[in-house]
């Protein structure tokens, strides 16, 4: 089991920085037709993804081809079927802590701040303590986001949240901006 843990963690890494030349590529690149710009990011996400849906039919199970599938969902923008993917994969690997962040991502996205909250809430609580590390950024970025939820609602447990958030990344200037805020 601990083998498809590293290999999944290693496939979410290998995700996000297909995605990343995706995008680039989604916003350089167009057709010819007066009349209609698709991008070519848009147009193999099509099939990208019913190729991924055609696996995951074959068997429900393949989480290499969940965070695929959801990563694809994601290039396209698709936040609705993005979120619902990362669910069936945080049920197959509840310890996996990158499908909840990308849930948190995917709700946030969709303007479902509630549940982004929930989402990033999930993902701090997860995060093991020999991962804390490798998840420095990420984890700043949920506890800012948590803090910025509460500010208002709850001004003591946002204090708490953004001085985790500088914590794990001092750089963060809205952070760093929220915690003078609160602090004021």
């Amino acid at each position: 089991m601990k083998m498809t843990k590293i290999n999944i963690k290693n496939l979410f890494v290998g995700l996000i920085l297909v995605g990343s030349a995706g995008f680039a590529n989604a916003q350089t690149t167009q057709t010819d037709s007066a009349n209609t710009t698709v991008t070519t990011a848009q147009a193999g996400s099509n099939s990208t993804i019913d190729g991924l849906k055609k696996q995951i039919e074959a068997n429900p199970k393949d989480t290499e081809a969940l965070a695929k599938l959801a990563a694809a969902y994601q290039d396209a923008s698709d936040w609705t079927n993005a979120i619902d993917t990362w669910k069936k994969i945080s049920a197959l690997l509840p310890d996996w802590t990158p499908s909840y962040y990308s849930q948190a991502y995917a709700y946030q996205s969709a303007k479902d701040d509630a549940n982004a909250k929930l989402s990033y809430e999930k993902y701090i609580a997860t995060v093991k303590p020999e991962e804390v590390e490798q998840n420095k950024k990420n984890l700043a970025y949920a506890y800012f986001y948590v803090a910025f939820a509460e500010q208002q609602s709850d001004p003591a447990k946002a204090k708490e949240h953004i001085a985790k958030s500088i914590q794990y990344d001092p750089t963060n200037q809205d952070a760093v901006k929220l915690s003078k805020t609160l602090n004021s």
